[in-house]
């Protein structure tokens, strides 16, 4: 694929059309670079602008930055930098740097209006090893639909393209990029997934990558379907709340369903696990109010025989 074709490939997506502003996740990896360099070749000066999060973590880390500056001018885009400090004390590397630079994109698009979008350059190699690490730590439905294009201001117009289509393109265009040596050494889970896994399934079928790209996407029309059915259920309660009565004789599947959407719209996040109380939530006793814990904060309340969920400490 040439660098027009994946240009205009993005731009039949219509997720960086006018008149969203774009701020574009920039880390100097081929990827965020041929993000940067699509976003800014489809729209008008002004409309585009990029941020980089230096850690301070690597060696390398204020020459990533420097590549980042030198790129954003040449392309004639603004950038913002943000220096993050690691607090001291345990805790996951990885989750810490994600939480930051999300954070920081989060704040910036919101400077820039309503309307404002978040654009990374994850492309279907991620998604792939999205998919096969989530299946690995996280036994849910939700494991195998992988990214989606969209999530709220967040958007990804590379998940139909490989690295390969990147590097092509990036090469193609005479831009350089920075490679981070961590991402594929270590022992970090993901890298795992990239090094060993993905090579291993590839031995077992050649067109392995492909297959589990293809099997998240019919499982993700078929999730429509199934949250057109808890649409269905939770719309007399304006979708926060449903009857117990109701909620006790739902099929054991939707009933799963029905609590996750309640959690995650009390929790205004993703509450990973809580369908798996759902038999218990079933069991609250009627009448005067009972609750159940459901994690990250939620808990499920049974009073006057209404079910909801909410997450009273907030």
């Amino acid at each position: 694929m040439s660098a027009e074709e994946l240009l205009r490939l993005v731009e039949a997506e219509g997720l960086i059309a006018a008149p969203a502003p774009l701020v574009v996740m920039l880390s100097g990896g081929r990827d965020s670079v041929c993000m940067l360099d699509l976003a800014a070749r489809a729209r008008e000066a002004g409309a585009v602008s990029a941020l980089h999060v230096n850690y301070g973590l690597r060696p390398e880390a204020d020459a990533d930055e420097r590549f980042c500056a030198e790129l954003c001018e040449r392309l004639e885009v603004p950038l913002d930098v943000v220096r993050a400090r690691r607090p001291e004390g345990p805790g996951n590397l990885q989750a810490w740097a994600r939480d930051e630079r999300y954070a920081a994109a989060a704040r910036l698009a919101a400077a820039r209006g309503e309307a404002a979008r978040i654009l990374t350059g994850h492309t279907a190699d991620d998604q792939v090893e999205t998919i096969l690490y989530r299946l690995a730590s996280s036994p849910s439905r939700r494991a195998l639909l992988g990214m989606r294009p969209r999530e709220g201001r967040l958007v990804r117009p590379l998940l139909g393209s490989g690295r390969a289509e990147t590097t092509a393109y990036c090469e193609e265009r005479g831009l350089g990029w920075r490679d981070d040596a961590s991402n594929v050494e270590g022992e970090y889970k993901r890298n795992l997934v990239r090094r060993e896994l993905v090579p291993a399934l590839e031995k077992i079928h050649p067109a392995a990558k492909e297959n589990v790209l293809r099997t998240a996407a019919l499982l993700r029309e078929e999730a429509a379907l199934l949250e057109s059915l808890v649409d269905a259920e939770l719309g007399a309660g304006g979708g926060r709340t449903i009857t117990q009565e109701r909620f006790a004789e739902l099929h054991p599947a939707l009933r799963r369903l029905v609590l996750q959407r309640l959690a995650d719209e009390a929790a205004g996040r993703p509450v990973p696990g809580a369908a798996r109380f759902a038999e218990q939530v079933a069991a609250l006793r009627r009448g005067p109010a009972s609750s159940l814990d459901l994690g990250r904060g939620v808990r499920a309340v049974a009073e006057r025989g209404v079910l909801r969920a909410e997450r009273p400490y907030i």
